[in-house]
């Protein structure tokens, strides 16, 4: 592929366009303008007021590194995370540190700076940007035919999806979203007193009855805190409304005690995510790749959905690359990374699953064989 200088080539074909600037879209499009092609980053740009934070593993420092983007999130507003603490499956917490990783500390991202960071990352490699939603992707014998709203289009050789776990363009294409539950998180950002002491380092994971807790502080004094649960269990517990959030909060033991010591007041709001499993079949095939959540969402637990994201969108950029330079293979042998790679996850899920076995509960039944 040739180096960026246009948005497309003379024939007004685009070499590779993204659907998504996330983590996942911007390392795709990083890697494949170092790669020499050109790429536009579509994207429809509205985003919300505050992202859910989100707690950055050590592991993903090589992945920045390779991005060139490592000394601009280290220069953020980021806070250090030096471990995690958890209250699961037994009376007493568990801990694990980060500071004996050889990628040394985590950290705890204000997530909408991350996401900016990267993605002026890949302008600087020479992708473009388009503020517009694709609307559907029609294959046009070697090219992609991208229908943008609101108007317009775009041709392509090749199409990333970086669209969310709905997979949109993806299933266009003819892949499957496969899904395996339907859990959501009911997240807030609260105010964070630190008067009189320090923040803590490290996030915070508890189960409860109906699921289970997560907190992590975040920059500029406050603190991310989300209940999850399956989608038809949050009327029975009320988790949808901030009265219902606060009362369950209440039941808690290591949560309330570290919100306890900083002050923090009852939500005004929630905002439901989606947190569910699901995996993309096939997460490639000739001339398109699913990235990040498109390719292979995971239930939160596991904490890896940032570095799966910059992992599938510098692996399937590098497969897109290989096929344009004649691997037929390439593609194939991603989306087969990315079904070994879900399969993983859900071996390992029924394990950490498997652990918590104090609640008979509808939520913990069914995660048990």
């Amino acid at each position: 592929m040739r180096a960026p200088r246009t948005d497309a080539c003379g024939d007004g074909v685009i070499d590779v366009v993204i659907a998504g600037a996330g983590p996942a879209g911007a390392a795709a499009a990083i890697t494949l303008a170092r790669h020499g092609a050109r790429v536009t980053v579509v994207d429809p740009g509205s985003t919300p007021r505050w992202k859910p934070g989100e707690s950055l593993a050590p592991r993903a420092g090589p992945l920045l590194r390779r991005l060139g983007a490592l000394e601009a999130v280290a220069a953020g507003p980021h806070t250090p995370c030096l471990g995690n603490q958890s209250l699961w499956g037994a009376e007493t917490p568990g801990e694990v540190d980060f500071l004996s990783s050889p990628h040394g500390t985590g950290r705890h991202l204000d997530r909408a700076h991350f996401d900016r960071t990267l993605l002026d990352t890949a302008r600087l490699a020479g992708a473009r940007l388009r503020t517009a939603r694709v609307r559907s992707a029609r294959r046009a014998g070697a090219h992609w035919q991208l229908s943008l709203g609101p108007g317009g289009g775009l041709r392509a050789r090749y199409l990333i999806d970086a669209t969310g776990a709905g997979a949109r363009l993806a299933r266009q294409a003819g892949a499957t979203v496969v899904k395996t539950d339907r859990m959501v998180a009911l997240t807030a950002r609260l105010p964070y007193d630190t008067s009189g002491h320090a923040p803590p380092r490290t996030s915070l994971v508890e189960s409860a009855p109906f699921g289970w807790w997560y907190t992590a502080p975040l920059p500029a004094g406050s603190c991310f805190v989300m209940a999850v649960t399956d989608a038809d269990l949050v009327a029975g517990r009320a988790l949808h409304r901030p009265d219902g959030w606060w009362r369950a909060l209440q039941e808690t033991t290591l949560l309330r005690r570290r919100l306890d010591r900083a002050a923090v007041a009852p939500p005004s709001g929630l905002r439901v995510v989606r947190a569910a499993t699901s995996c993309t079949v096939p997460a490639a095939a000739a001339g398109w790749a699913a990235v990040g959540d498109a390719a292979t969402a995971c239930d939160p637990i596991a904490a890896r959905g940032i570095v799966t994201a910059l992992a599938t969108g510098i692996a399937a950029a590098d497969a897109v690359h290989a096929d344009a330079s004649g691997d037929p293979t390439a593609l194939g042998t991603y989306a087969e990374l990315v079904g070994a790679s879900h399969e993983e996850f859900l071996r390992g899920r029924l394990v950490c699953y498997g652990a918590e076995r104090r609640w008979n509960t509808p939520f913990w039944n069914r995660r048990h064989p």
